[in-house]
């Protein structure tokens, strides 16, 4: 249940902190002193649309806190674990942050989340029905969705959803292929050519580095079998040939090294120097034996290269991109050819179809079920209402080749008399009346539901007298066995109430704000009294009003 409402600069509230109870409690006060304002605050925190209008005049920001008792073992808490979220004692706290600008910002148990988060979390805590609630409820798409909300069909209905999309994408891509044969046959030709061209390229991107090297290599062999024999030339066989020289050389500085022991590091230097001369000598020589001079070698390598080349030309795509270009081919060309086999396609529309199908009429078994037993439940909550003899009922409607909401729509049908037939509520009902079917509806709908705390904001407009009294009765019943709050301005419906809210609008240094007090049997007393109307409030009246709350006046 909410334990604890936190509210500053929002609108004409100031600042408030408000400690709610269990059962069922009313807020009530004079017509715009802010009553509805705390819900729509309320609201916010559960995760409702934001806007800059919000923000107290002169204020940066708007602020709401919202405290609920978080259940021991419950869908929220594992909600909150599986989003990462820190789990606090038994509460969870929702904040907003609303700035002058109209961006906001929200936070659970003190961590940021997106505001799909924060209404995630919102709907597993409270309820709130709206003072306009029912006029949704002539939408027939409404009527379907609350059907499916009230009798657990919900996930249900969101597979059967997703089944239709993707009956109808199979649907779509057999016509595209069915009105398209010519131009994809044409593509298809293309990508085959395509296709076979580059497996016949065998293009393996590993071997262009080493292949580009043989092809220079090969291309200059003549220049560097001369230009090899040049340097062995000079380095051993000609007739002054280096290597030679320095042997002659290593002779020589070895008789001056026993005379002076100074030279025998040079020595060493010269010794070293003609080493590595002599293993250059063999290298080069291996090298020049190795060196191929075979020109259909290198014919062979030009036109590999060429022919890789011209394929990256001709696609316009860099040579090391052929095999990602030809694998893309692939798949392109195995779509096409399933694509264009009328056959294939109408096989999978039909999987597509019959997989809908079967959900979809289990679903409608379901949703049949659950109109008779909501349709009963209705008629009873609606005759309790000073309505004796209306009769409602959940009308399903088969739709041709079914749709994204399954094989049917629901249509809300009444009757004021039994003896009349029924019609579509949005034709029989006047305003009054309307609102008694809305209010049975959110009752009924509300009783099976799992939801720990249920707002009503003026979902008893357009009743009075007898009527409100049992309203009254309804709501307190629904407090039973979980926390219930309602905005109203009915003293009938007020009086019911195990607790009550008093909101008041004054001016304080030239500015209007909302202050809240919570009402004792004296408070409560004085405010039913001037709710049951009257410039004055006389004794006659607070004795009324002491009546209807069961308290000496």
């Amino acid at each position: 249940m909410l334990r604890h409402l936190s509210i500053r600069d929002f609108v004409i509230v100031d600042q408030l902190a408000l400690d709610f109870r269990p059962g069922f409690g009313t807020l009530t006060g004079e017509t715009g002193a802010g009553k509805s304002i705390l819900l729509d605050a309320l609201g916010l925190a559960l995760g409702g649309k934001a806007e800059a209008g919000v923000v107290r005049s002169g204020r940066a920001r708007a602020e709401i806190v919202a405290e609920f008792d978080l259940p021991a073992d419950g869908p929220l808490r594992q909600w909150l674990v599986e989003q990462a979220l820190a789990v606090e004692d038994e509460v969870v706290l929702l904040r907003r942050v609303v700035e002058s600008g109209g961006r906001s910002k929200a936070w659970i148990n003190g961590t940021p989340v997106v505001l799909a988060q924060l209404r995630a979390a919102g709907d597993f805590l409270a309820d709130i029905h709206g003072q306009h609630a029912h006029h949704a409820l002539l939408r027939s798409d409404a009527q379907l969705a609350l059907l499916d909300a009230h009798g657990g069909l919900l996930p249900m209905a969101r597979e059967v959803a997703g089944l239709y999309r993707e009956w109808s994408a199979r649907r779509r891509a057999r016509e595209a292929a069915e009105e398209g044969a010519s131009s994809t046959e044409r593509e298809r030709e293309l990508l085959g050519w395509q296709v076979k061209e580059l497996e016949e390229l065998a293009f393996n991107p590993d071997d262009w580095v080493a292949l580009n090297q043989e092809q220079v290599r090969l291309a200059h062999a003549a220049s560097l079998l001369e230009g090899g024999a040049e340097v062995l030339e000079d380095l051993a066989d000609g007739e002054y040939a280096l290597l030679p020289r320095l042997e002659r050389l290593l002779s020589r500085t070895a008789d001056m090294a026993r005379h002076d022991a100074q030279l025998s590091d040079i020595q060493e230097l010269l010794s070293g120097a003609g080493i590595q001369l002599d293993e250059a000598v063999h290298a080069l020589r291996r090298y020049r034996d190795r060196l191929d001079l075979d020109p259909g070698r290198l014919a062979e390598i030009d036109q590999r290269i060429n022919g890789v080349t011209a394929a990256a030309r001709k696609y316009r795509v860099a040579p090391d991109d052929l095999p990602d270009l030809l694998a893309e081919s692939r798949g392109r060309l195995e779509r096409l050819v399933r694509q264009s086999d009328p056959e294939a396609l109408a096989r999978e529309e039909a999987v597509a179809r019959d997989a809908f199908m079967g959900v979809a009429r289990a679903l409608s078994e379901a949703r049949r079920r659950v109109a008779v037993q909501l349709s009963a439940a209705v008629t009873e909550a609606m005759q309790s209402l000073a309505m004796a003899g209306a009769v409602f009922e959940i009308a399903l409607k088969d739709v041709e080749g079914g749709c994204g909401s399954g094989l049917e729509s629901a249509e809300f049908l009444v009757t004021a008399n039994a003896s009349q037939p029924l019609r579509p509520m949005a034709k029989v009902a006047s305003g009054g009346e309307l609102s008694r079917i809305g209010l049975a509806i959110q009752v009924i709908t509300s009783r099976n539901g799992a939801t720990p705390t249920l707002i009503f904001d003026e979902v008893d407009v357009g009743i009075g007298g007898r009527v409100a009294e049992i309203v009254g009765r309804l709501l307190q019943q629904l407090g039973r066995d979980r926390q219930v709050l309602c905005v109203t301005h009915l003293p009938q419906v007020a009086a019911q109430a195990d607790w009550q809210w008093s909101i008041a609008k004054e001016t304080r240094e030239g500015e209007t704000i909302s202050t809240v007090s919570l009402l004792d049997d004296a408070g409560r007393i004085e405010e039913i009294a001037r709710m049951l109307g009257g410039v004055q409030i006389t004794d006659t009246t607070r004795r009324h009003a002491a009546e209807m709350l069961g308290l000496e006046a």
